[in-house]
């Protein structure tokens, strides 16, 4: 769910416009020190990462939102037991550190420091936003992160940054890395299915394979409907048409990949290089299967109205049989089928295959959650490395007997009630597992499907995460993590993640209206499917040539060894 995948964003909602700012490549102001060249001495980092933590305590500063709940025990933004912690287990502690009141505040305070030249703090999060990261380096405030990645990243981060040398291409520049990645765990927003199972099971329908087998699997739900609903109170598939298709609820990525291609992002042709998966030839195609869709009655006139919250009302509700969405809807939107439709019963399906046997469907990108920038002037900058790499190697996966084996804070997210240890809220007066990390919660990237995987085969879990993760997600959200992982090898990822290139700054924002305008037009008839045809020559005159251009160029300059 949307809660859950983007945990420990803090920064989510900054709403920086992609095109409209200036794409930062020109370099100009980009600090030019080598990396790791730092005004701490080697020999203080050295000692606090032979000891794991500083002696005496360094002061460092950082941004924090305040969380809601600081558990109930006196404890303030200020002081807390995350805070607590930190000074006794790894000898760091805040000062004049940022604690903005809201996202708008803190895109207010941060633009205002970039313009101004104002010192920022030791230590900035940054969302997965091209056009900020770009800002920041262009500040001149934040020094590369080679050598300190190099020397003190912890094995399982390195380990993952060498099987996704694509995480670092949103923050290279001319050859360094500027932003250290906080990792998040992979293939959690994957698109599968999800289907009404009572309406399967009394049809006696069969899971679809391809896209013919689910349009019996549609027609049966409008016609035939099990509950007795009329069908022009039912429109099968679920689907947002209000802005991006390409989304994490009721998009259309799986659609358009049984084409050949996915669409809204930039894949790989055959020859390596960029293309826009929306001007690919199978996007056409796919184009012309969702207007007989509309025909058809299959799905919702007002869809182009309706976002993502909004198309997966329409599932909810019992009027749609076939919500596209990632694994985690069992925790959300399912809940709310159930109450709603007494007796409905809903379960993942793998994506169908298209006429020519492709599939496909966007894939999260390289398991990067946000990052960190270090400011020029930090004293410590490898105490970002020192934090994180406890943070992964003690809470992201604890053992057996360890400090952690139960939650991070005895009193807050665990304690011993009638002489056992319980995570259970409604025993723990105080309860609260919300704590204001500085990198989020700490995530190994292949750890939560794997776990789920493992469960959905009924391998009984044994690790304390197992054990954790068995009693909070559902079996149906197990069973959909197998699904998607049986179909790892079909995910496309979007290649383009850097900021706006110097024609999409003048030109992005007319091409994207274009192509939703003629795509909205042709799902619903009111354009024959051949306007396609004349969109992308459109798209290509009017600056989709050039940008295809530059976005290789980008991406020969950031993959390059």
């Amino acid at each position: 769910m949307a809660k859950f995948k983007k945990a420990g964003l803090l920064l989510a909602a900054l709403g920086l416009v992609f095109v409209t700012a200036c794409s930062g490549n020109t370099g100009k102001n980009v600090n030019k020190e080598e990396s790791g060249s730092t005004n701490t001495s080697t020999s203080t980092a050295d000692s606090a990462f032979a000891a794991g933590k500083y002696d005496p305590p360094i002061e460092i500063s950082t941004v924090l939102m305040p969380i809601k709940n600081y558990g109930g025990k006196g404890d303030t933004k200020e002081n807390n037991v995350h805070d607590r912690w930190m000074l006794e287990t790894l000898g760091i502690k805040h000062k004049d550190t940022w604690y903005p009141a809201s996202d708008d505040q803190y895109r207010q305070k941060l633009q205002l420091a970039i313009s101004s030249g104002e010192k920022l703090p030791d230590f900035v999060k940054v969302p997965t936003n091209a056009v900020l990261t770009n800002q920041l380096i262009d500040s001149g405030q934040f020094i590369a992160i080679d050598e300190l990645f190099d020397k003190y990243a912890t094995k399982v981060w390195k380990d993952h940054a060498e099987k996704n040398p694509e995480l670092w291409y949103p923050f290279t520049r001319d050859g360094k890395k500027y932003n250290v990645p906080l990792m998040e765990y992979t293939n959690n927003d994957n698109t599968l299915l999800w289907l009404r199972e009572d309406w399967m099971e009394k049809l006696k329908l069969e899971a679809p394979k391809t896209i013919a087998d689910l349009e019996v699997i549609m027609d049966k739900f409008k016609n035939e409907n099990p509950d007795g609903l009329a069908p022009k109170d039912v429109y099968p598939l679920a689907i947002s048409l209000k802005g991006a298709t390409n989304t994490w609820m009721g998009g259309l990525d799986w659609l358009f990949g049984a084409y050949g291609s996915v669409q809204e992002q930039w894949n790989k042709d055959k020859d390596g290089n960029l293309e826009y998966g929306s001007v690919n030839p199978g996007a056409k195609a796919a184009l012309a299967k969702l207007q007989e869709w509309m025909n058809k009655g299959y799905i919702h006139a007002d869809s182009a109205l309706w976002d993502e919250g909004k198309s997966a009302e329409s599932w909810t509700k019992g009027a749609a049989g076939i919500l596209p969405g990632a694994n985690w809807v069992p925790d959300w939107p399912a809940p709310d089928l159930l109450k709603n439709v007494p007796g409905s019963k809903y379960k993942a399906y793998p994506v169908p295959a298209g006429p020519d046997g492709y599939m496909g469907t966007k894939w999260q990108n390289s398991g990067v959650n946000a990052s960190i920038m270090i400011n020029k002037d930090a004293k410590h900058p490898e105490a970002i490395f020192l934090y994180y790499n406890y943070l992964l190697e003690n809470l992201a996966n604890p053992t057996v007997g360890s400090k952690y084996e139960h939650g991070f804070a005895q009193g807050y997210d665990w304690d011993i009630v009638d002489g056992q240890p319980t995570s259970n809220k409604d025993k723990i007066p105080g309860f609260t597992n919300e704590f204001p990390f500085i990198t989020g919660p700490a995530r190994i990237p292949d750890l939560f499907m794997t776990t789920l995987v493992k469960l959905a085969d009924g391998v009984a879990p044994e690790t304390p995460y197992e054990k954790q993760t068995a009693e909070f997600r559902k079996p149906e959200n197990w069973y959909a993590a197998k699904v998607v992982m049986d179909q790892k090898d079909i995910r496309k990822q979007n290649y383009f993640t850097g900021a706006a290139t110097e024609t999409m700054v003048s030109k992005w924002n007319l091409l994207r209206q274009s192509e939703m305008e003629t795509f909205n037009k042709i799902i619903y008839g009111k354009l024959p499917v051949d306007a396609f045809d004349e969109f992308v020559s459109s798209w290509k005159a009017n600056g989709g040539d050039q940008i295809t251009k530059e976005v290789n160029e980008w991406f020969q300059s950031v993959s390059k060894k």
